[in-house]
């Protein structure tokens, strides 16, 4: 439904959209006035956007829907692709509950990611809440962002998605980091160093430090004749 979504948009420009909310109606009575104008208007846009439509279309469409007008060919294609645009409302919904925040991560990329699900399903009639739409930005924060969410629960603070992102961004900036040790290796190994010269070997005046020096025995003297 990509080029529904985008003949939507160039309608808007062209301030034709109006002619795909409801059929034209019958015209009025009389020839002359405001209301014929108006009609004749609804008409002329009507078969405007029916060519554009038809020009946007595969030829197997054109041949099924080329009697139509814009409103009732608008409507028999959202018959024949409703069951696409369930799927990929499904998809979205399943993208946005499961999406959650990792640490260390950019807060302010987060919940941009999440307010672009909440507005694609938006654009395939499906809106959530402001309120629903804030509770599940909360529940994808991480747990350094208790604190923040309990706050934000207890005060009972209601706030559109720009106004959450932003005291998210003031957030961030209190929440400590915690830093990766790095260790510094030098030329892709570590290395010992050397031991200088001598380191460990005794010189040659240590040695025998430690040591008992044994002392003469004293010999016997022998007695004088007398």
């Amino acid at each position: 439904m990509d080029w529904y979504r985008n003949l939507k948009i160039v309608l808007r420009a062209e301030k034709k959209a109006y002619v795909l909310e409801g059929p034209i109606p019958e015209a009025p009575a009389a020839n002359t006035g405001a209301a014929r104008r108006t009609w004749e208007k609804h008409v002329d846009d009507s078969q405007d956007v029916t060519c554009l439509m038809l020009a946007m279309m595969i030829p197997e469409l054109q041949k099924n829907l080329e009697n139509l007008g814009a409103y009732e060919m608008s409507e028999q294609l959202k018959n024949m692709f409703q069951q696409q645009a369930r799927h990929e409302r499904f998809e979205v919904m399943r993208s946005l509950i499961t999406c959650r925040m990792q640490e260390g991560t950019s807060v302010s990329a987060h919940v941009l990611k999440m307010k672009s699900f909440v507005d694609q399903l938006e654009r395939l009639n499906a809106p959530l809440s402001n309120e629903l739409a804030t509770d599940v930005i909360l529940n994808s924060l991480p747990n350094s962002y208790h604190q923040f969410v309990m706050n934000y629960n207890m005060n009972g603070w209601e706030r559109t998605i720009p106004e959450l992102h932003q005291m998210l961004k003031t957030a961030e900036t209190n929440i400590p980091t915690k830093g990766n040790p790095v260790l510094a290796i030098r030329e892709g190994r570590i290395t010992k160093k050397k031991q200088s010269k001598g380191k460990g070997k005794a010189s040659k005046q240590d040695k025998g430090k430690g040591k008992k020096v044994a002392t003469p025995k004293a010999k016997p003297h022998k007695d004088a004749k007398s």
